[in-house]
């Protein structure tokens, strides 16, 4: 039986490959910081633009913007290491399986509270903010 339930996991999910965050790689120009990689770091992460970026903002509370070429501008000065905890902050928030620490998680809408759940092992989490 329990060779049956291994047999139905997705494949991503066997593999014994480590997760690792993605960093972001940013720069001051003038008063602003600038995320070069934000595409990247959302197609790693697999999660809505909008979220991120609003999440970004708030916790910088600073105004923010997305430029023509998909990068993250934020308005005022934040060391890389600033902002690559805030990135990791996301990550563990609203990625990561609170259960197993997979990232292979998705959000879905249950009874109109969305929540987060997990590909890898099934489990289910309500997440604030989202």
């Amino acid at each position: 039986m329990a060779d049956r339930l291994y047999a139905g996991l997705p494949e991503r999910t066997k593999t014994r490959e480590r997760f690792e965050m993605p960093q972001a790689e940013s720069f001051f120009h003038g008063h602003k910081t600038i995320v070069r990689n934000f595409a990247s770091i959302l197609k790693v992460i697999n999660r809505d633009r909008k979220h991120l970026f609003k999440f970004l903002a708030k916790e910088t509370a600073t105004s923010a913007a997305i430029d023509e070429t998909n990068r993250l501008v934020l308005n005022g000065k934040f060391t890389r290491d600033q902002v690559n905890r805030l990135v990791s902050s996301y990550i563990t928030q609203f990625v990561l399986c609170p259960e197993c620490k997979k990232p292979d998680t998705k959000v879905v809408e249950k009874q109109g509270v969305r929540m987060l759940k997990c590909e890898a092992c099934g489990a289910l989490s309500s997440v604030k903010g989202l």
